[in-house]
């Protein structure tokens, strides 16, 4: 996807003029900024920010399942240079949170809710690990965050059966998948992405851990042995 048809994409989304548009450029023009201070995108990608960034973030409110429009709370894992969560916010007004641990990334973050007048966005400076919600999230999204299964594991106490997995990978997808599937159980779908033919999105709900088969063999009385168990 090239920069023009990348523009012409979120025109015809109805995302490129008004508001919407007016934050996105100056959500751009604000990583563009912060780039010459520390490596929030790649020198590569720069010429590139409304096909590598933007929208490749944007999509992913059009694979929602009917919950973009309504008032779920979203939650990005490891927003970094606000990618997807920033863009999301732009476009939708509901709570959404931003999990970032690095200290750079996450000043500048505050900064650009802040100057983009993003009031519904919540930066939270910790490891996915540390972050408590009070209710279930009914949105996760992660993009370059954590292989898939470890990305489940550190997050599975965010969601329940309810919420939607959006989770762009690249070339290794597929392959992230079907590892994941050995220990965890959902309804997978997998969508092409719009901006990058080696590129895919999983999108995931009702998912459960699958239950660890029992060991055979006799019971492990020991102390050391119990707590291996």
């Amino acid at each position: 996807m090239t920069e023009e048809q990348a523009q012409d994409w979120l025109r015809r989304q109805g995302w490129w003029d008004g508001e919407a548009g007016q934050r996105l450029r100056q959500l751009a023009a604000l990583v563009l900024e912060e780039a010459d201070r520390q490596n929030l995108i790649s020198a590569a990608s720069r010429a590139e920010i409304w096909a590598r960034h933007m929208v490749d973030s944007a999509q992913l409110l059009t694979l929602a399942q009917g919950r973009a429009d309504d008032a779920s709370h979203w939650v990005d894992l490891g927003t970094g240079a606000g990618f997807p969560g920033l863009v999301v916010a732009c476009l939708r007004k509901a709570p959404i949170s931003l999990v970032e641990m690095r200290p750079l990334r996450v000043t500048f973050l505050e900064r650009a809710a802040r100057e983009l007048g993003l009031d519904h966005v919540e930066v939270l400076g910790c490891k996915v690990e540390k972050v408590a919600l009070d209710a279930p999230a009914g949105i996760i999204s992660a993009r370059a965050y954590a292989p898939l299964d470890r990305l489940l594991q550190t997050a599975h106490h965010l969601a329940d059966e309810n919420t939607v997995w959006l989770l762009p990978k690249g070339r290794n997808g597929e392959k992230e998948l079907a590892i994941a599937r050995q220990r965890w159980q959902a309804v997978f779908h997998v969508e092409q992405s719009l901006t990058d033919a080696d590129s895919a999105i999983i999108i995931a709900r009702d998912l459960t851990p699958r239950l660890t088969p029992k060991r055979s063999g006799k019971p492990m009385n020991s102390r050391k042995n119990r707590r291996a168990k």
